[in-house]
């Protein structure tokens, strides 16, 4: 019949677009992580802002 038809292009429809879903959050996701990695690499150390001196902001 049509309905079944008309039901699969749905469910086909639906497939493509989270697939293209998965794909854009999976890339997000690795451009997230490669951005992470190039700022810790960077040699500097990480100092959150916790409202304390650091020591790497006294002069000697």
């Amino acid at each position: 019949m049509d309905l079944n038809k008309l039901e699969n292009d749905i469910n086909q429809k639906r497939k493509s677009k989270n697939l293209w879903l998965a794909l854009s959050l999976g890339s997000f996701i690795v451009v997230v992580f490669f951005v992470t990695i190039a700022k810790l690499s960077d040699g500097n150390s990480i100092e959150g802002f916790d409202h304390t001196l650091r020591p790497s902001l006294i002069k000697e």
